[in-house]
């Protein structure tokens, strides 16, 4: 592309619901380099607030429309990678601008290959744009994507600003404290130099828009050596790199071969599972593997820490980490801390497993030492599943204190999905690191590793269940509560497992009639638990035809599986369900088949068995009657138990969402345009 040009998506890709946008340079000292940001613009051209710009300090977006996954080196230099879920973008936001600043006074003018590169979901690369000339400046927008009508389209833009990031996140709307700003500028103006005005403007914005923190100390620098005078006077030559592409590392698809005379010969490990005796060994073992191959992988480091606010840079990990708290000394099970431009970022870490709960107590000393020291988080590690606006600790947070806390927790099944999506899906670039990736995920997957996620309904599973079946469970009782929220952990940790599997964003779905407050919309639920005796869920996953639908009917001790597939716009109805039905040739004889009626309750139906012959027996009798689309279900046996076993609630909902997708939903055909898209977004 050129400068001011634009092109559609959909003409380039049919899978463009999803698209990684890179920023890319090199640097003839091999030391240069800048921050990407992104900005979400209403119709005005504003963000509609501060949320909407992202960048180091804020890199995540709630709704995962947006997730800037840090830095990884190339063959060329250096390349920032931005994931675009467009399916979830905002309805009121029409453009997205994609920037990068650099900061302590550089300048673009002092990089070389200044590009942008676009691909789809399946990392095609689509487009690619070259800023020729960057100039003196700072800050630049490389490209943006807009809105026209029902698709999305690219428009390179290559816009620097002198002003650098401050200047460029003011003009799109984004508040900065101006005393702060001003005083770093005129600081600089007093002392003659331009690189300190502008670090006194980006501290302002930091402080405007990230959680605010307090002076770190800094890293002293060896100066770099003056040129000769010779040196000066010659003409600069360009660095010579080989430009090779960077390869992806990932291990085979088939196994290789095993050299043990017999199967119960068992594989060397760098992270042995055999001598864990209690639970304080399973803790210490498992924050030290997981912590030491955050720092030992930068990219899958980079991947847990981003969406706590962590900034991309040196990472090192600790672990019993003595601190001082009143008489008695704390030890964390772990510390975190990321070094960029001469700040540190610190996070505190407490560690449970094997289904231990965390301790109001244990974590409101960390985070009371976290906030006489100056740290930034405190992280909670457990195989729980955090809930909005339901924590699984109460703290008490000292508003009065200037320096706040953020109080973050993770789950162990969202490390092993991290660690998935990059071994088989999107790769490290280096073989070392795949291998030490592939070792951490098998630990977490051992028995006695204690790591295994949420595997507990908890006690109200089994009162709630016998009250369903005697019909002597009433609206707002508690209990009933607390298995929807319950049922809600499980399903974000069905999402985890299902999108590790598959390499694709899978997210559970919230109508937007049921409200955005979590409370409210959890409380009707358990009302409606009561009342039907039934668990609902809808997880939408990236590329498919329609939302994925689970339902536990809790009378009947069955499960549902099914997804509903618009009618196709042109064509005939009978060619509809012969085409449907050729689609799912591989699909369970036991499939059952409904055709969608507009204005009707429902229509034609049968199983796959019976439907094979003769098709045409899911057109509707009235052949004026308009087919909305169909509906296609499974049906499985409950597990009663409240755990994980083989013949637990837990293990029964995985395995019926594995079987539905890999044997049903895979045999359909993707959206070819963003109309399904747009359609399902405003429904959801």
């Amino acid at each position: 592309m050129i400068m001011g040009s634009n092109v559609p998506l959909t003409a380039l890709s049919e899978n463009v619901g999803s698209a990684i946008v890179s920023l890319g340079w090199s640097s003839p000292t091999g030391e240069g380099d800048a921050d990407v940001s992104v900005l979400l613009l209403d119709g005005n051209g504003k963000v509609r607030s501060d949320a909407d710009f992202y960048f180091y300090n804020n890199p995540v977006a709630a709704d995962g429309s947006v997730q800037l996954l840090g830095k990884e080196p190339t063959g060329e230099g250096s390349e920032d990678r931005i994931s675009f879920d467009l399916t979830a973008v905002p309805a009121e936001v029409e453009r997205i601008v994609v920037a990068a600043s650099r900061y302590e006074g550089a300048r673009f003018g002092e990089l070389d290959d200044l590009k942008v590169t676009l691909a789809d979901a399946s990392g095609e690369s689509l487009l690619r744009f070259v800023i020729e000339d960057a100039g003196q400046v700072s800050a630049i927008i490389f490209g943006e994507l807009y809105r026209r009508g029902e698709e999305w389209k690219f428009r390179a833009v290559g816009q620097g600003y002198e002003s650098g990031l401050a200047g460029l996140a003011t003009d799109f709307g984004v508040d900065i404290e101006d005393d702060e700003a001003e005083s770093g500028a005129e600081h600089g103006a007093e002392s003659g130099t331009e690189h300190e005005a502008e670090s006194g403007a980006e501290a302002a914005l930091d402080r405007a828009v990230s959680t605010p923190s307090p002076p770190q100390a800094t890293l002293e620098a060896v100066p770099a050596p003056r040129p000769s005078a010779e040196e000066e006077a010659a003409p600069k030559k360009r660095a010579t790199r080989p430009r090779t592409a960077k390869k992806r590392v990932t291990p085979p698809r088939a196994p290789v071969k095993s050299l043990a005379e017999n199967d119960s010969w068992r594989q060397a490990r760098l992270f042995p599972v055999s001598a864990l005796k209690n639970d304080r060994d399973r803790e210490t073992r498992a924050t030290s593997v997981l912590l030491s191959v955050m720092a030992q992988v930068p990219r899958f480091g980079r991947r847990i820490t981003a969406p706590f606010g962590a900034p991309s840079g040196r990472m090192e990990t600790f672990t019993e980490v003595s601190l001082p708290h009143g008489d008695t000394p704390r030890r964390p099970d772990g510390v975190i801390r990321v070094e960029r431009a001469g700040k540190l970022w610190t996070a505190l870490v407490e560690t449970k497993t094997n289904g231990n709960p965390l301790r109001s107590d244990q974590v409101q000393a960390y985070m009371d030492i976290a906030a006489r020291r100056g740290y930034e988080a405190v992280i909670t590690l457990s195989n729980d599943v955090a809930l909005e606006g339901s924590p699984l600790v109460d703290v008490k947070i000292d508003r009065r204190r200037k320096h706040q806390v953020a109080l973050w927790h993770l789950s162990w099944a969202e490390v092993a999905h991290q660690a998935q999506m990059l071994i088989r899906h999107e790769g490290v670039g280096n073989a070392a690191r795949t291998w030490l990736l592939q070792d951490l995920l098998h630990y977490l997957q051992h028995d006695n590793s204690g790591c295994h996620g949420f595997q507990n309904m908890g006690a109200a599973w089994v009162p709630v269940r016998n009250g369903i079946n005697d019909e002597t469970l009433c609206q707002g009782d508690p209990r009933a509560l607390d298995v929807v929220e319950s049922w809600e952990r499980l399903i974000r940790q069905v999402c985890l497992r299902l999108g590790g599997e598959l390499g694709q964003k899978v997210l559970p779905a919230q109508r937007s009639r049921r409200g955005s407050d979590p409370g409210a919309r959890r409380a009707r639920l358990a009302d409606q638990l009561c009342l039907e005796g039934r668990l609902q869920a809808e997880l939408r996953v990236e590329g498919a035809p329609g939302l994925l639908t689970i339902s536990a009917d809790l009378r009947t001790a069955k499960l549902r599986t099914s997804v509903e597939i618009p009618a196709p716009e042109q064509g005939y109805p009978l060619t509809w369900a012969k085409r449907l039905i050729r689609r799912l040739a591989e699909a369970p004889a036991d499939l059952h088949v409904e055709t969608l009626v507009e204005g009707e309750a429902g229509g034609p139906r049968g199983t796959l068995e019976r439907l094979r012959p003769e098709p045409g027996d899911l057109l509707p009798k009235d052949s004026s009657t308009r087919i909305a689309g169909f509906r296609l279900s499974l049906f499985k046996g409950m597990g009663s138990g409240r755990g994980s076993a083989e013949s637990g609630f837990i293990r029964s909902v995985d395995d019926a969402v594995h079987r539905f997708h890999t044997s049903v939903m895979v045999h359909l055909d993707v959206p070819s345009s963003g109309r399904t898209a747009v359609r399902e977004r405003a429904a959801v």
